[in-house]
């Protein structure tokens, strides 16, 4: 049997050795072992692994190995979908140069003021890692110089074509050097990234990492059915007997996070709100503050958690369930990472049981159903929680002898017990936290037909309601062709819906795509047909939608105008089809039936320009 592969024998630099030495790192991870070789040599690679896996270090240990620090001007970029990931790649690469003298990494995202951006470029960097939008402003303004740059990274390549990206992604790749070395890491590899790869990259060395797991086999996934119970009542529930160290509790919107975050600190919880409105140092510090364990619960939106990797992260609550089981993989996947156990709770309600199968079927792992907590549960864990604090108490010899003394006069005094005195004493310290907890407890019925989809008993007729609640007089024993098995994203669950902003404001189906996407926590693959009038547009969004998630969006700005969104009706407006403008800030033309924000579907067809049914206008 071979001796394993460590670090010291994978030629990277002294300085580099030293440093990933004092992390304490000894042992490559597959990807690392395998990526890391092939970059030193300056090879181009496609590198398909999980998040988790110790992609980060794959490239940033050979490409900082390579680097010419007297040369202070951006020799390596970086290309991240979200700031948050940014950030942490950026944190990498400078705890893994900890000991190079003179080093200097920038992070560059929106949000962040670009003042200091530029101030930091000009005084500069050896290593650039940034979102495509703010790295093609500065190559625009022309503050950015890649003109010495050695090594380009997509970090996450799927996830920017999933937000839209992957045409700035492009032009970005047609503004640097052609001699520059790329490596392309990716969770999976539609045929959008794989165009790419073949049109940018050199003779790449393809690495595949097989995941273990695609959820992770060390995540419990359970769930529970939101039924004749408050929501924020049944999280009270499971917060008070569910032991867990750190956790993040996932919603579709910016409010429900400072919302949810107030409930739960009106409880007694140290939680805190993580979203996008929120200044990058408050987002940075509301980490940090959980990393330190000086916060306990994060509540986040899809797009604030992207990137987080904190240790203590135990749990996972998707308190709104994600519309699509790539969303839900990435949720859940900021728990049990790098081998350690973690905990997914899912709360799922009626109308979303379908969501809950598509979940099951695209992850192949069952999820089980959790019984909630009932109210003789958690007024016992209340109980062992007040009795310990009194044996801890006794157990460490405190000098109980003015209480003895005080109480003993007050007994004799008022003619009462010891014992009574001890029962008023433990009524008045658990009058803000009743020891007795009574809840209403409701068990609805979660039986799985033949699909393995859910159905309830209707109470008034015996029959069977379906997956959408609608009534059903079909025989279970029914035939293959009388269950079809229907796709969450198919037409039939789609709903149209009017905004009033079109053309005419200069908007654009990417502008739309990444305002729901970021504001409503819809995978833009979710968010169907955009049409463009000249006064408004339509869009195609999954069926059911909150109505919270609605009037939070009614709010939503694209081109300084509200979307004001409502359910189309298909009367009124300006119907006339004039030519859209030409991609602004760009030398590179927009291909036929492309638009930003919605990655291409694609059939064998190829008479309809690629497209399955008809191109967005």
């Amino acid at each position: 049997m071979s001796s394993p592969v460590l670090f010291s024998d994978l030629a990277l630099s002294e300085p580099v050795l030293k440093a990933i030495q004092s992390v304490g790192y000894e042992q490559p991870s597959p990807i690392q072992a395998a990526a890391i070789p092939v970059l030193l040599n300056g090879g181009d690679i496609v590198g398909m692994a999980q998040t988790g896996t110790g992609k980060t270090a794959a490239f940033a240990l050979p490409l900082l190995s390579r680097l010419d620090i007297k040369l202070a001007e951006p020799q390596i970029l970086v290309l991240a979908p979200t700031r948050e990931l940014a950030i942490q790649v950026a944190e990498a690469f400078h705890r893994y140069a900890s000991e190079i003298p003179g080093f200097h990494v920038l992070p560059i995202y929106g949000g962040q003021d670009m003042t200091s951006q530029l101030r930091s470029l000009k005084r500069g960097v050896h290593v650039v890692v940034g979102t495509p939008g703010r790295v093609m402003d500065h190559l625009r303004r022309g503050s950015l110089n890649l003109s010495n740059l050695k090594s380009l990274v997509l970090d996450e390549a799927d996830e920017m074509l999933r937000m839209g990206f992957i045409d700035d992604v492009e032009w970005i790749l047609e503004h640097t050097p052609a001699t520059r070395q790329t490596a392309l890491f990716s969770a999976t590899m539609p045929r959008e990234i794989r165009k790419v790869a073949d049109s940018y990259l050199r003779d790449p060395q393809e690495i595949k990492i097989a995941s273990n797991q695609s959820t992770g086999d060390n995540i419990e996934q359970v769930y529970w059915m939101v039924s004749g119970t408050n929501k924020v009542d049944a999280l009270t529930r499971i917060l008070e007997v569910e032991p867990f160290d750190g956790m993040i509790i996932f919603v579709r919107t910016k409010t429900a996070t400072v919302e949810l975050a107030e409930k739960l600190e009106a409880r007694g919880y140290a939680a805190s709100a993580l979203n996008g409105d929120m200044n990058q140092q408050l987002r940075e510090r509301t980490i940090e503050r959980l990393k330190n364990g000086k916060l306990d619960i994060v509540i986040a939106t899809d797009v604030a958690a992207r990137g987080i990797d904190v240790e203590r992260v135990s749990h996972v609550v998707n308190y709104d369930i994600p519309y699509d089981s790539e969303a839900y993989v990435h949720r859940i996947g900021r728990t049990g990472r790098a081998g350690r156990s973690g905990k997914a709770i899912l709360f799922v309600a009626p109308r979303e049981k379908r969501l809950l199968y598509t979940i099951e079927k695209a992850t192949r792992k069952p999820i089980t159903l959790m019984e909630l907590p009932s109210g003789a549960t958690v007024t016992r864990h209340r109980i062992d929680q007040f009795t310990q604090q009194i044996s801890t108490t006794l157990a460490e010899q405190t000098d109980l002898t003015f209480f003895n003394d005080l109480l003993a006069e007050f007994s004799h005094k008022n003619d009462v017990s010891p014992e009574e005195i001890a029962s008023a004493l433990a009524f008045l310290v658990q009058r803000e936290r009743p020891l007795q907890v009574k809840f209403t407890d409701v068990k609805p019925d979660r039986s799985r037909d033949e699909r393995g989809s859910f159905r309830e008993r209707d109470d008034r007729g015996g029959r069977d309601r379906d997956s959408r609640g609608e009534r059903s007089d079909r025989p279970r024993g029914g035939s293959r062709e009388d269950r079809p098995r229907r796709e969450f994203a198919s037409d039939e669950n789609m709903q149209r819906y009017r905004i009033e902003v079109g053309r005419n404001h200069e908007a654009r189906p990417g502008d739309i795509v990444g305002a729901i996407a970021n504001e409503a926590g819809i995978s833009s693959s979710n968010i169907g047909h955009i049409k463009l009038f000249d006064d408004f547009s339509t869009v195609d969004l999954p069926k059911g939608l909150p109505a919270e998630t609605l009037t939070q969006l009614k709010k939503v700005r694209v081109r300084n105008r509200p979307l004001e969104i409502t359910v189309d009706t298909g009367a009124g407006g300006n119907f006339s089809r004039e030519p859209r403008e030409k991609r602004p800030f760009s030398d590179k033309p927009r291909r036929e039936g492309e638009f930003k924000g919605k990655p291409k579907v694609r059939d064998r067809d190829t008479k309809n320009k690629g497209y399955r049914g008809k191109k967005p206008e």
